[in-house]
């Protein structure tokens, strides 16, 4: 083995969870880390995120240094991020090294399952995997492909269980670049290395990777689809696998009972009955919205007919307590179209404080900048165009007055 590299033990051995080796460097920047001269601990690479884990010192047994991240650099060596310095820890040294196995299963599962995944779309229907990534709630993996059909996702992940079901072998081999050029794997890598690292699934799949696998597709336990969504290089698939794939399904089912049971209807009739909830408040939007209109066309000729004629115009100043944005700005359009010469000044308290200004087409003055100079005064902000604008105060108090003091600037 070239000496500047690490002895990368997952590579023979995916199910190798404590190992020996000897510390060949120790660094603190930009974080203290140690490399070692062989490691069991997977570094992220390929789509596949890092082990984690914990380092032991030969001579202090009872000290165990967090390993929080794992990385590899240009020239082969695997960086083990630490959560704390190490001390007395010299180049020389002997440690253990302790993967975090439950990590380590669930990233088997889940590398191992989108094989198994990829395989299937190839096998089924010629779509090509060109991307996958690990997440810590779920894998995805993206296909090259123009269109993607609901029938055709189930047609793979039933397949895909099959596979796993079958308990087939999954091998682990080494061959030169030109053996592998005629082998027919799904995805040969770019040329960097003479030798590939290729993992078989008997009978299935072959393709080259370095991650963590396991020996049998029964391990994987099961593979279930989540999410589909078009992606710039075609459709990306969301899926999960073993453990994950149980938490997961029970995670939907209790939110499918919660949600069944505030419908008093059974987990298969949610969406209908969202749908029948959806429509009626569709519907009942539509009421508000007239009743809305009906109301404001009617407090607008109210306002009208109470509102002295001043200089051949009529100025309306209200602060309201009970109606919202919308309403005001409603209110507003209703008053500078039922009258040719008029200025509404309003404001509402509730949910936010806000102001609407507006006058009719046509007249003399610039809401938009009136508008600017009062969200000045009141610490907020706000503007629009020469007829309407509207703005929000950071509170309510004061309305009043600045209304008034909004309107005197108004006079001749």
């Amino acid at each position: 083995m070239n000496l500047s590299m690490t002895d990368r033990l997952y590579y023979h051995d995916s199910f190798l969870y404590t190992f020996d080796a000897e510390v060949r460097e120790v660094t603190d920047s930009p974080r203290p880390a140690l490399i070692l001269d062989r490691t069991a601990f997977y570094p992220t690479s390929g789509g596949q995120v890092f082990d984690t884990g914990w380092i032991i010192p030969g001579v202090d047994a009872d000290t165990k240094l967090r390993v929080t991240e794992v990385a590899e650099t240009e020239d082969g060596k695997v960086v083990h991020y630490l959560e704390a310095p190490p001390r007395n820890l010299p180049p020389g040294t002997r440690v253990r090294g302790l993967i975090d196995h439950t990590r380590r299963r669930d990233h088997m599962q889940q590398h191992s399952g989108q094989h198994v995944l990829s395989a299937a779309f190839v096998r089924l229907f010629s779509m090509p995997t060109v991307s996958f990534h690990m997440g810590d709630d779920y894998c995805s993996i993206d296909l090259e492909t123009a269109s993607l059909s609901s029938d055709q996702i189930e047609a793979a992940e039933r397949l895909a269980n099959e596979i796993i079901l079958e308990n087939r072998r999954v091998e682990i081999r080494y061959v030169t670049r030109e053996e592998a050029e005629k082998l027919g794997l799904r995805k040969l890598p770019p040329a960097e290395r003479d030798e590939l690292r290729l993992i078989d699934i008997r009978d299935f799949d072959l393709t080259a990777c370095g991650g963590t696998h396991v020996r049998q597709t029964g391990q994987i336990g099961c593979i279930l689809l989540r999410k589909s969504e078009k992606v710039r290089q075609g459709w990306r698939i969301e899926f999960v696998a073993g453990q994950r794939a149980v938490t997961t399904a029970r995670r939907d089912y209790s939110t499918l009972t919660e949600t069944a049971a505030l419908f008093s209807a059974h987990i298969y009739d949610v969406p209908q009955q969202v749908s029948k909830s959806l429509d009626e408040i569709r519907s009942l939007r539509k009421q508000r919205e007239q009743s809305q209109e009906e109301l404001a066309a009617a407090q607008a000729a109210s306002l009208l007919t109470e509102t002295p004629e001043v200089d051949g115009r009529k100025l309306v100043l209200r602060v309201f307590a009970d109606r919202d944005l919308n309403f005001i700005k409603l209110l507003a359009q209703r008053l500078t179209r039922q009258h040719p010469a008029v200025v509404a000044l309003l404001a509402t308290t509730l949910p936010q404080p806000s102001l609407v200004f507006a006058q009719s087409v046509g007249g003399p003055h610039d809401m938009g900048a009136l508008m600017k100079e009062t969200m000045a005064k009141l610490g907020g902000r706000g503007g629009g165009s020469k007829d309407m604008a509207q703005g929000g105060a950071p509170k309510a108090e004061g309305l009043e007055a600045v209304l008034a003091a909004a309107a005197n600037q108004l006079k001749p």
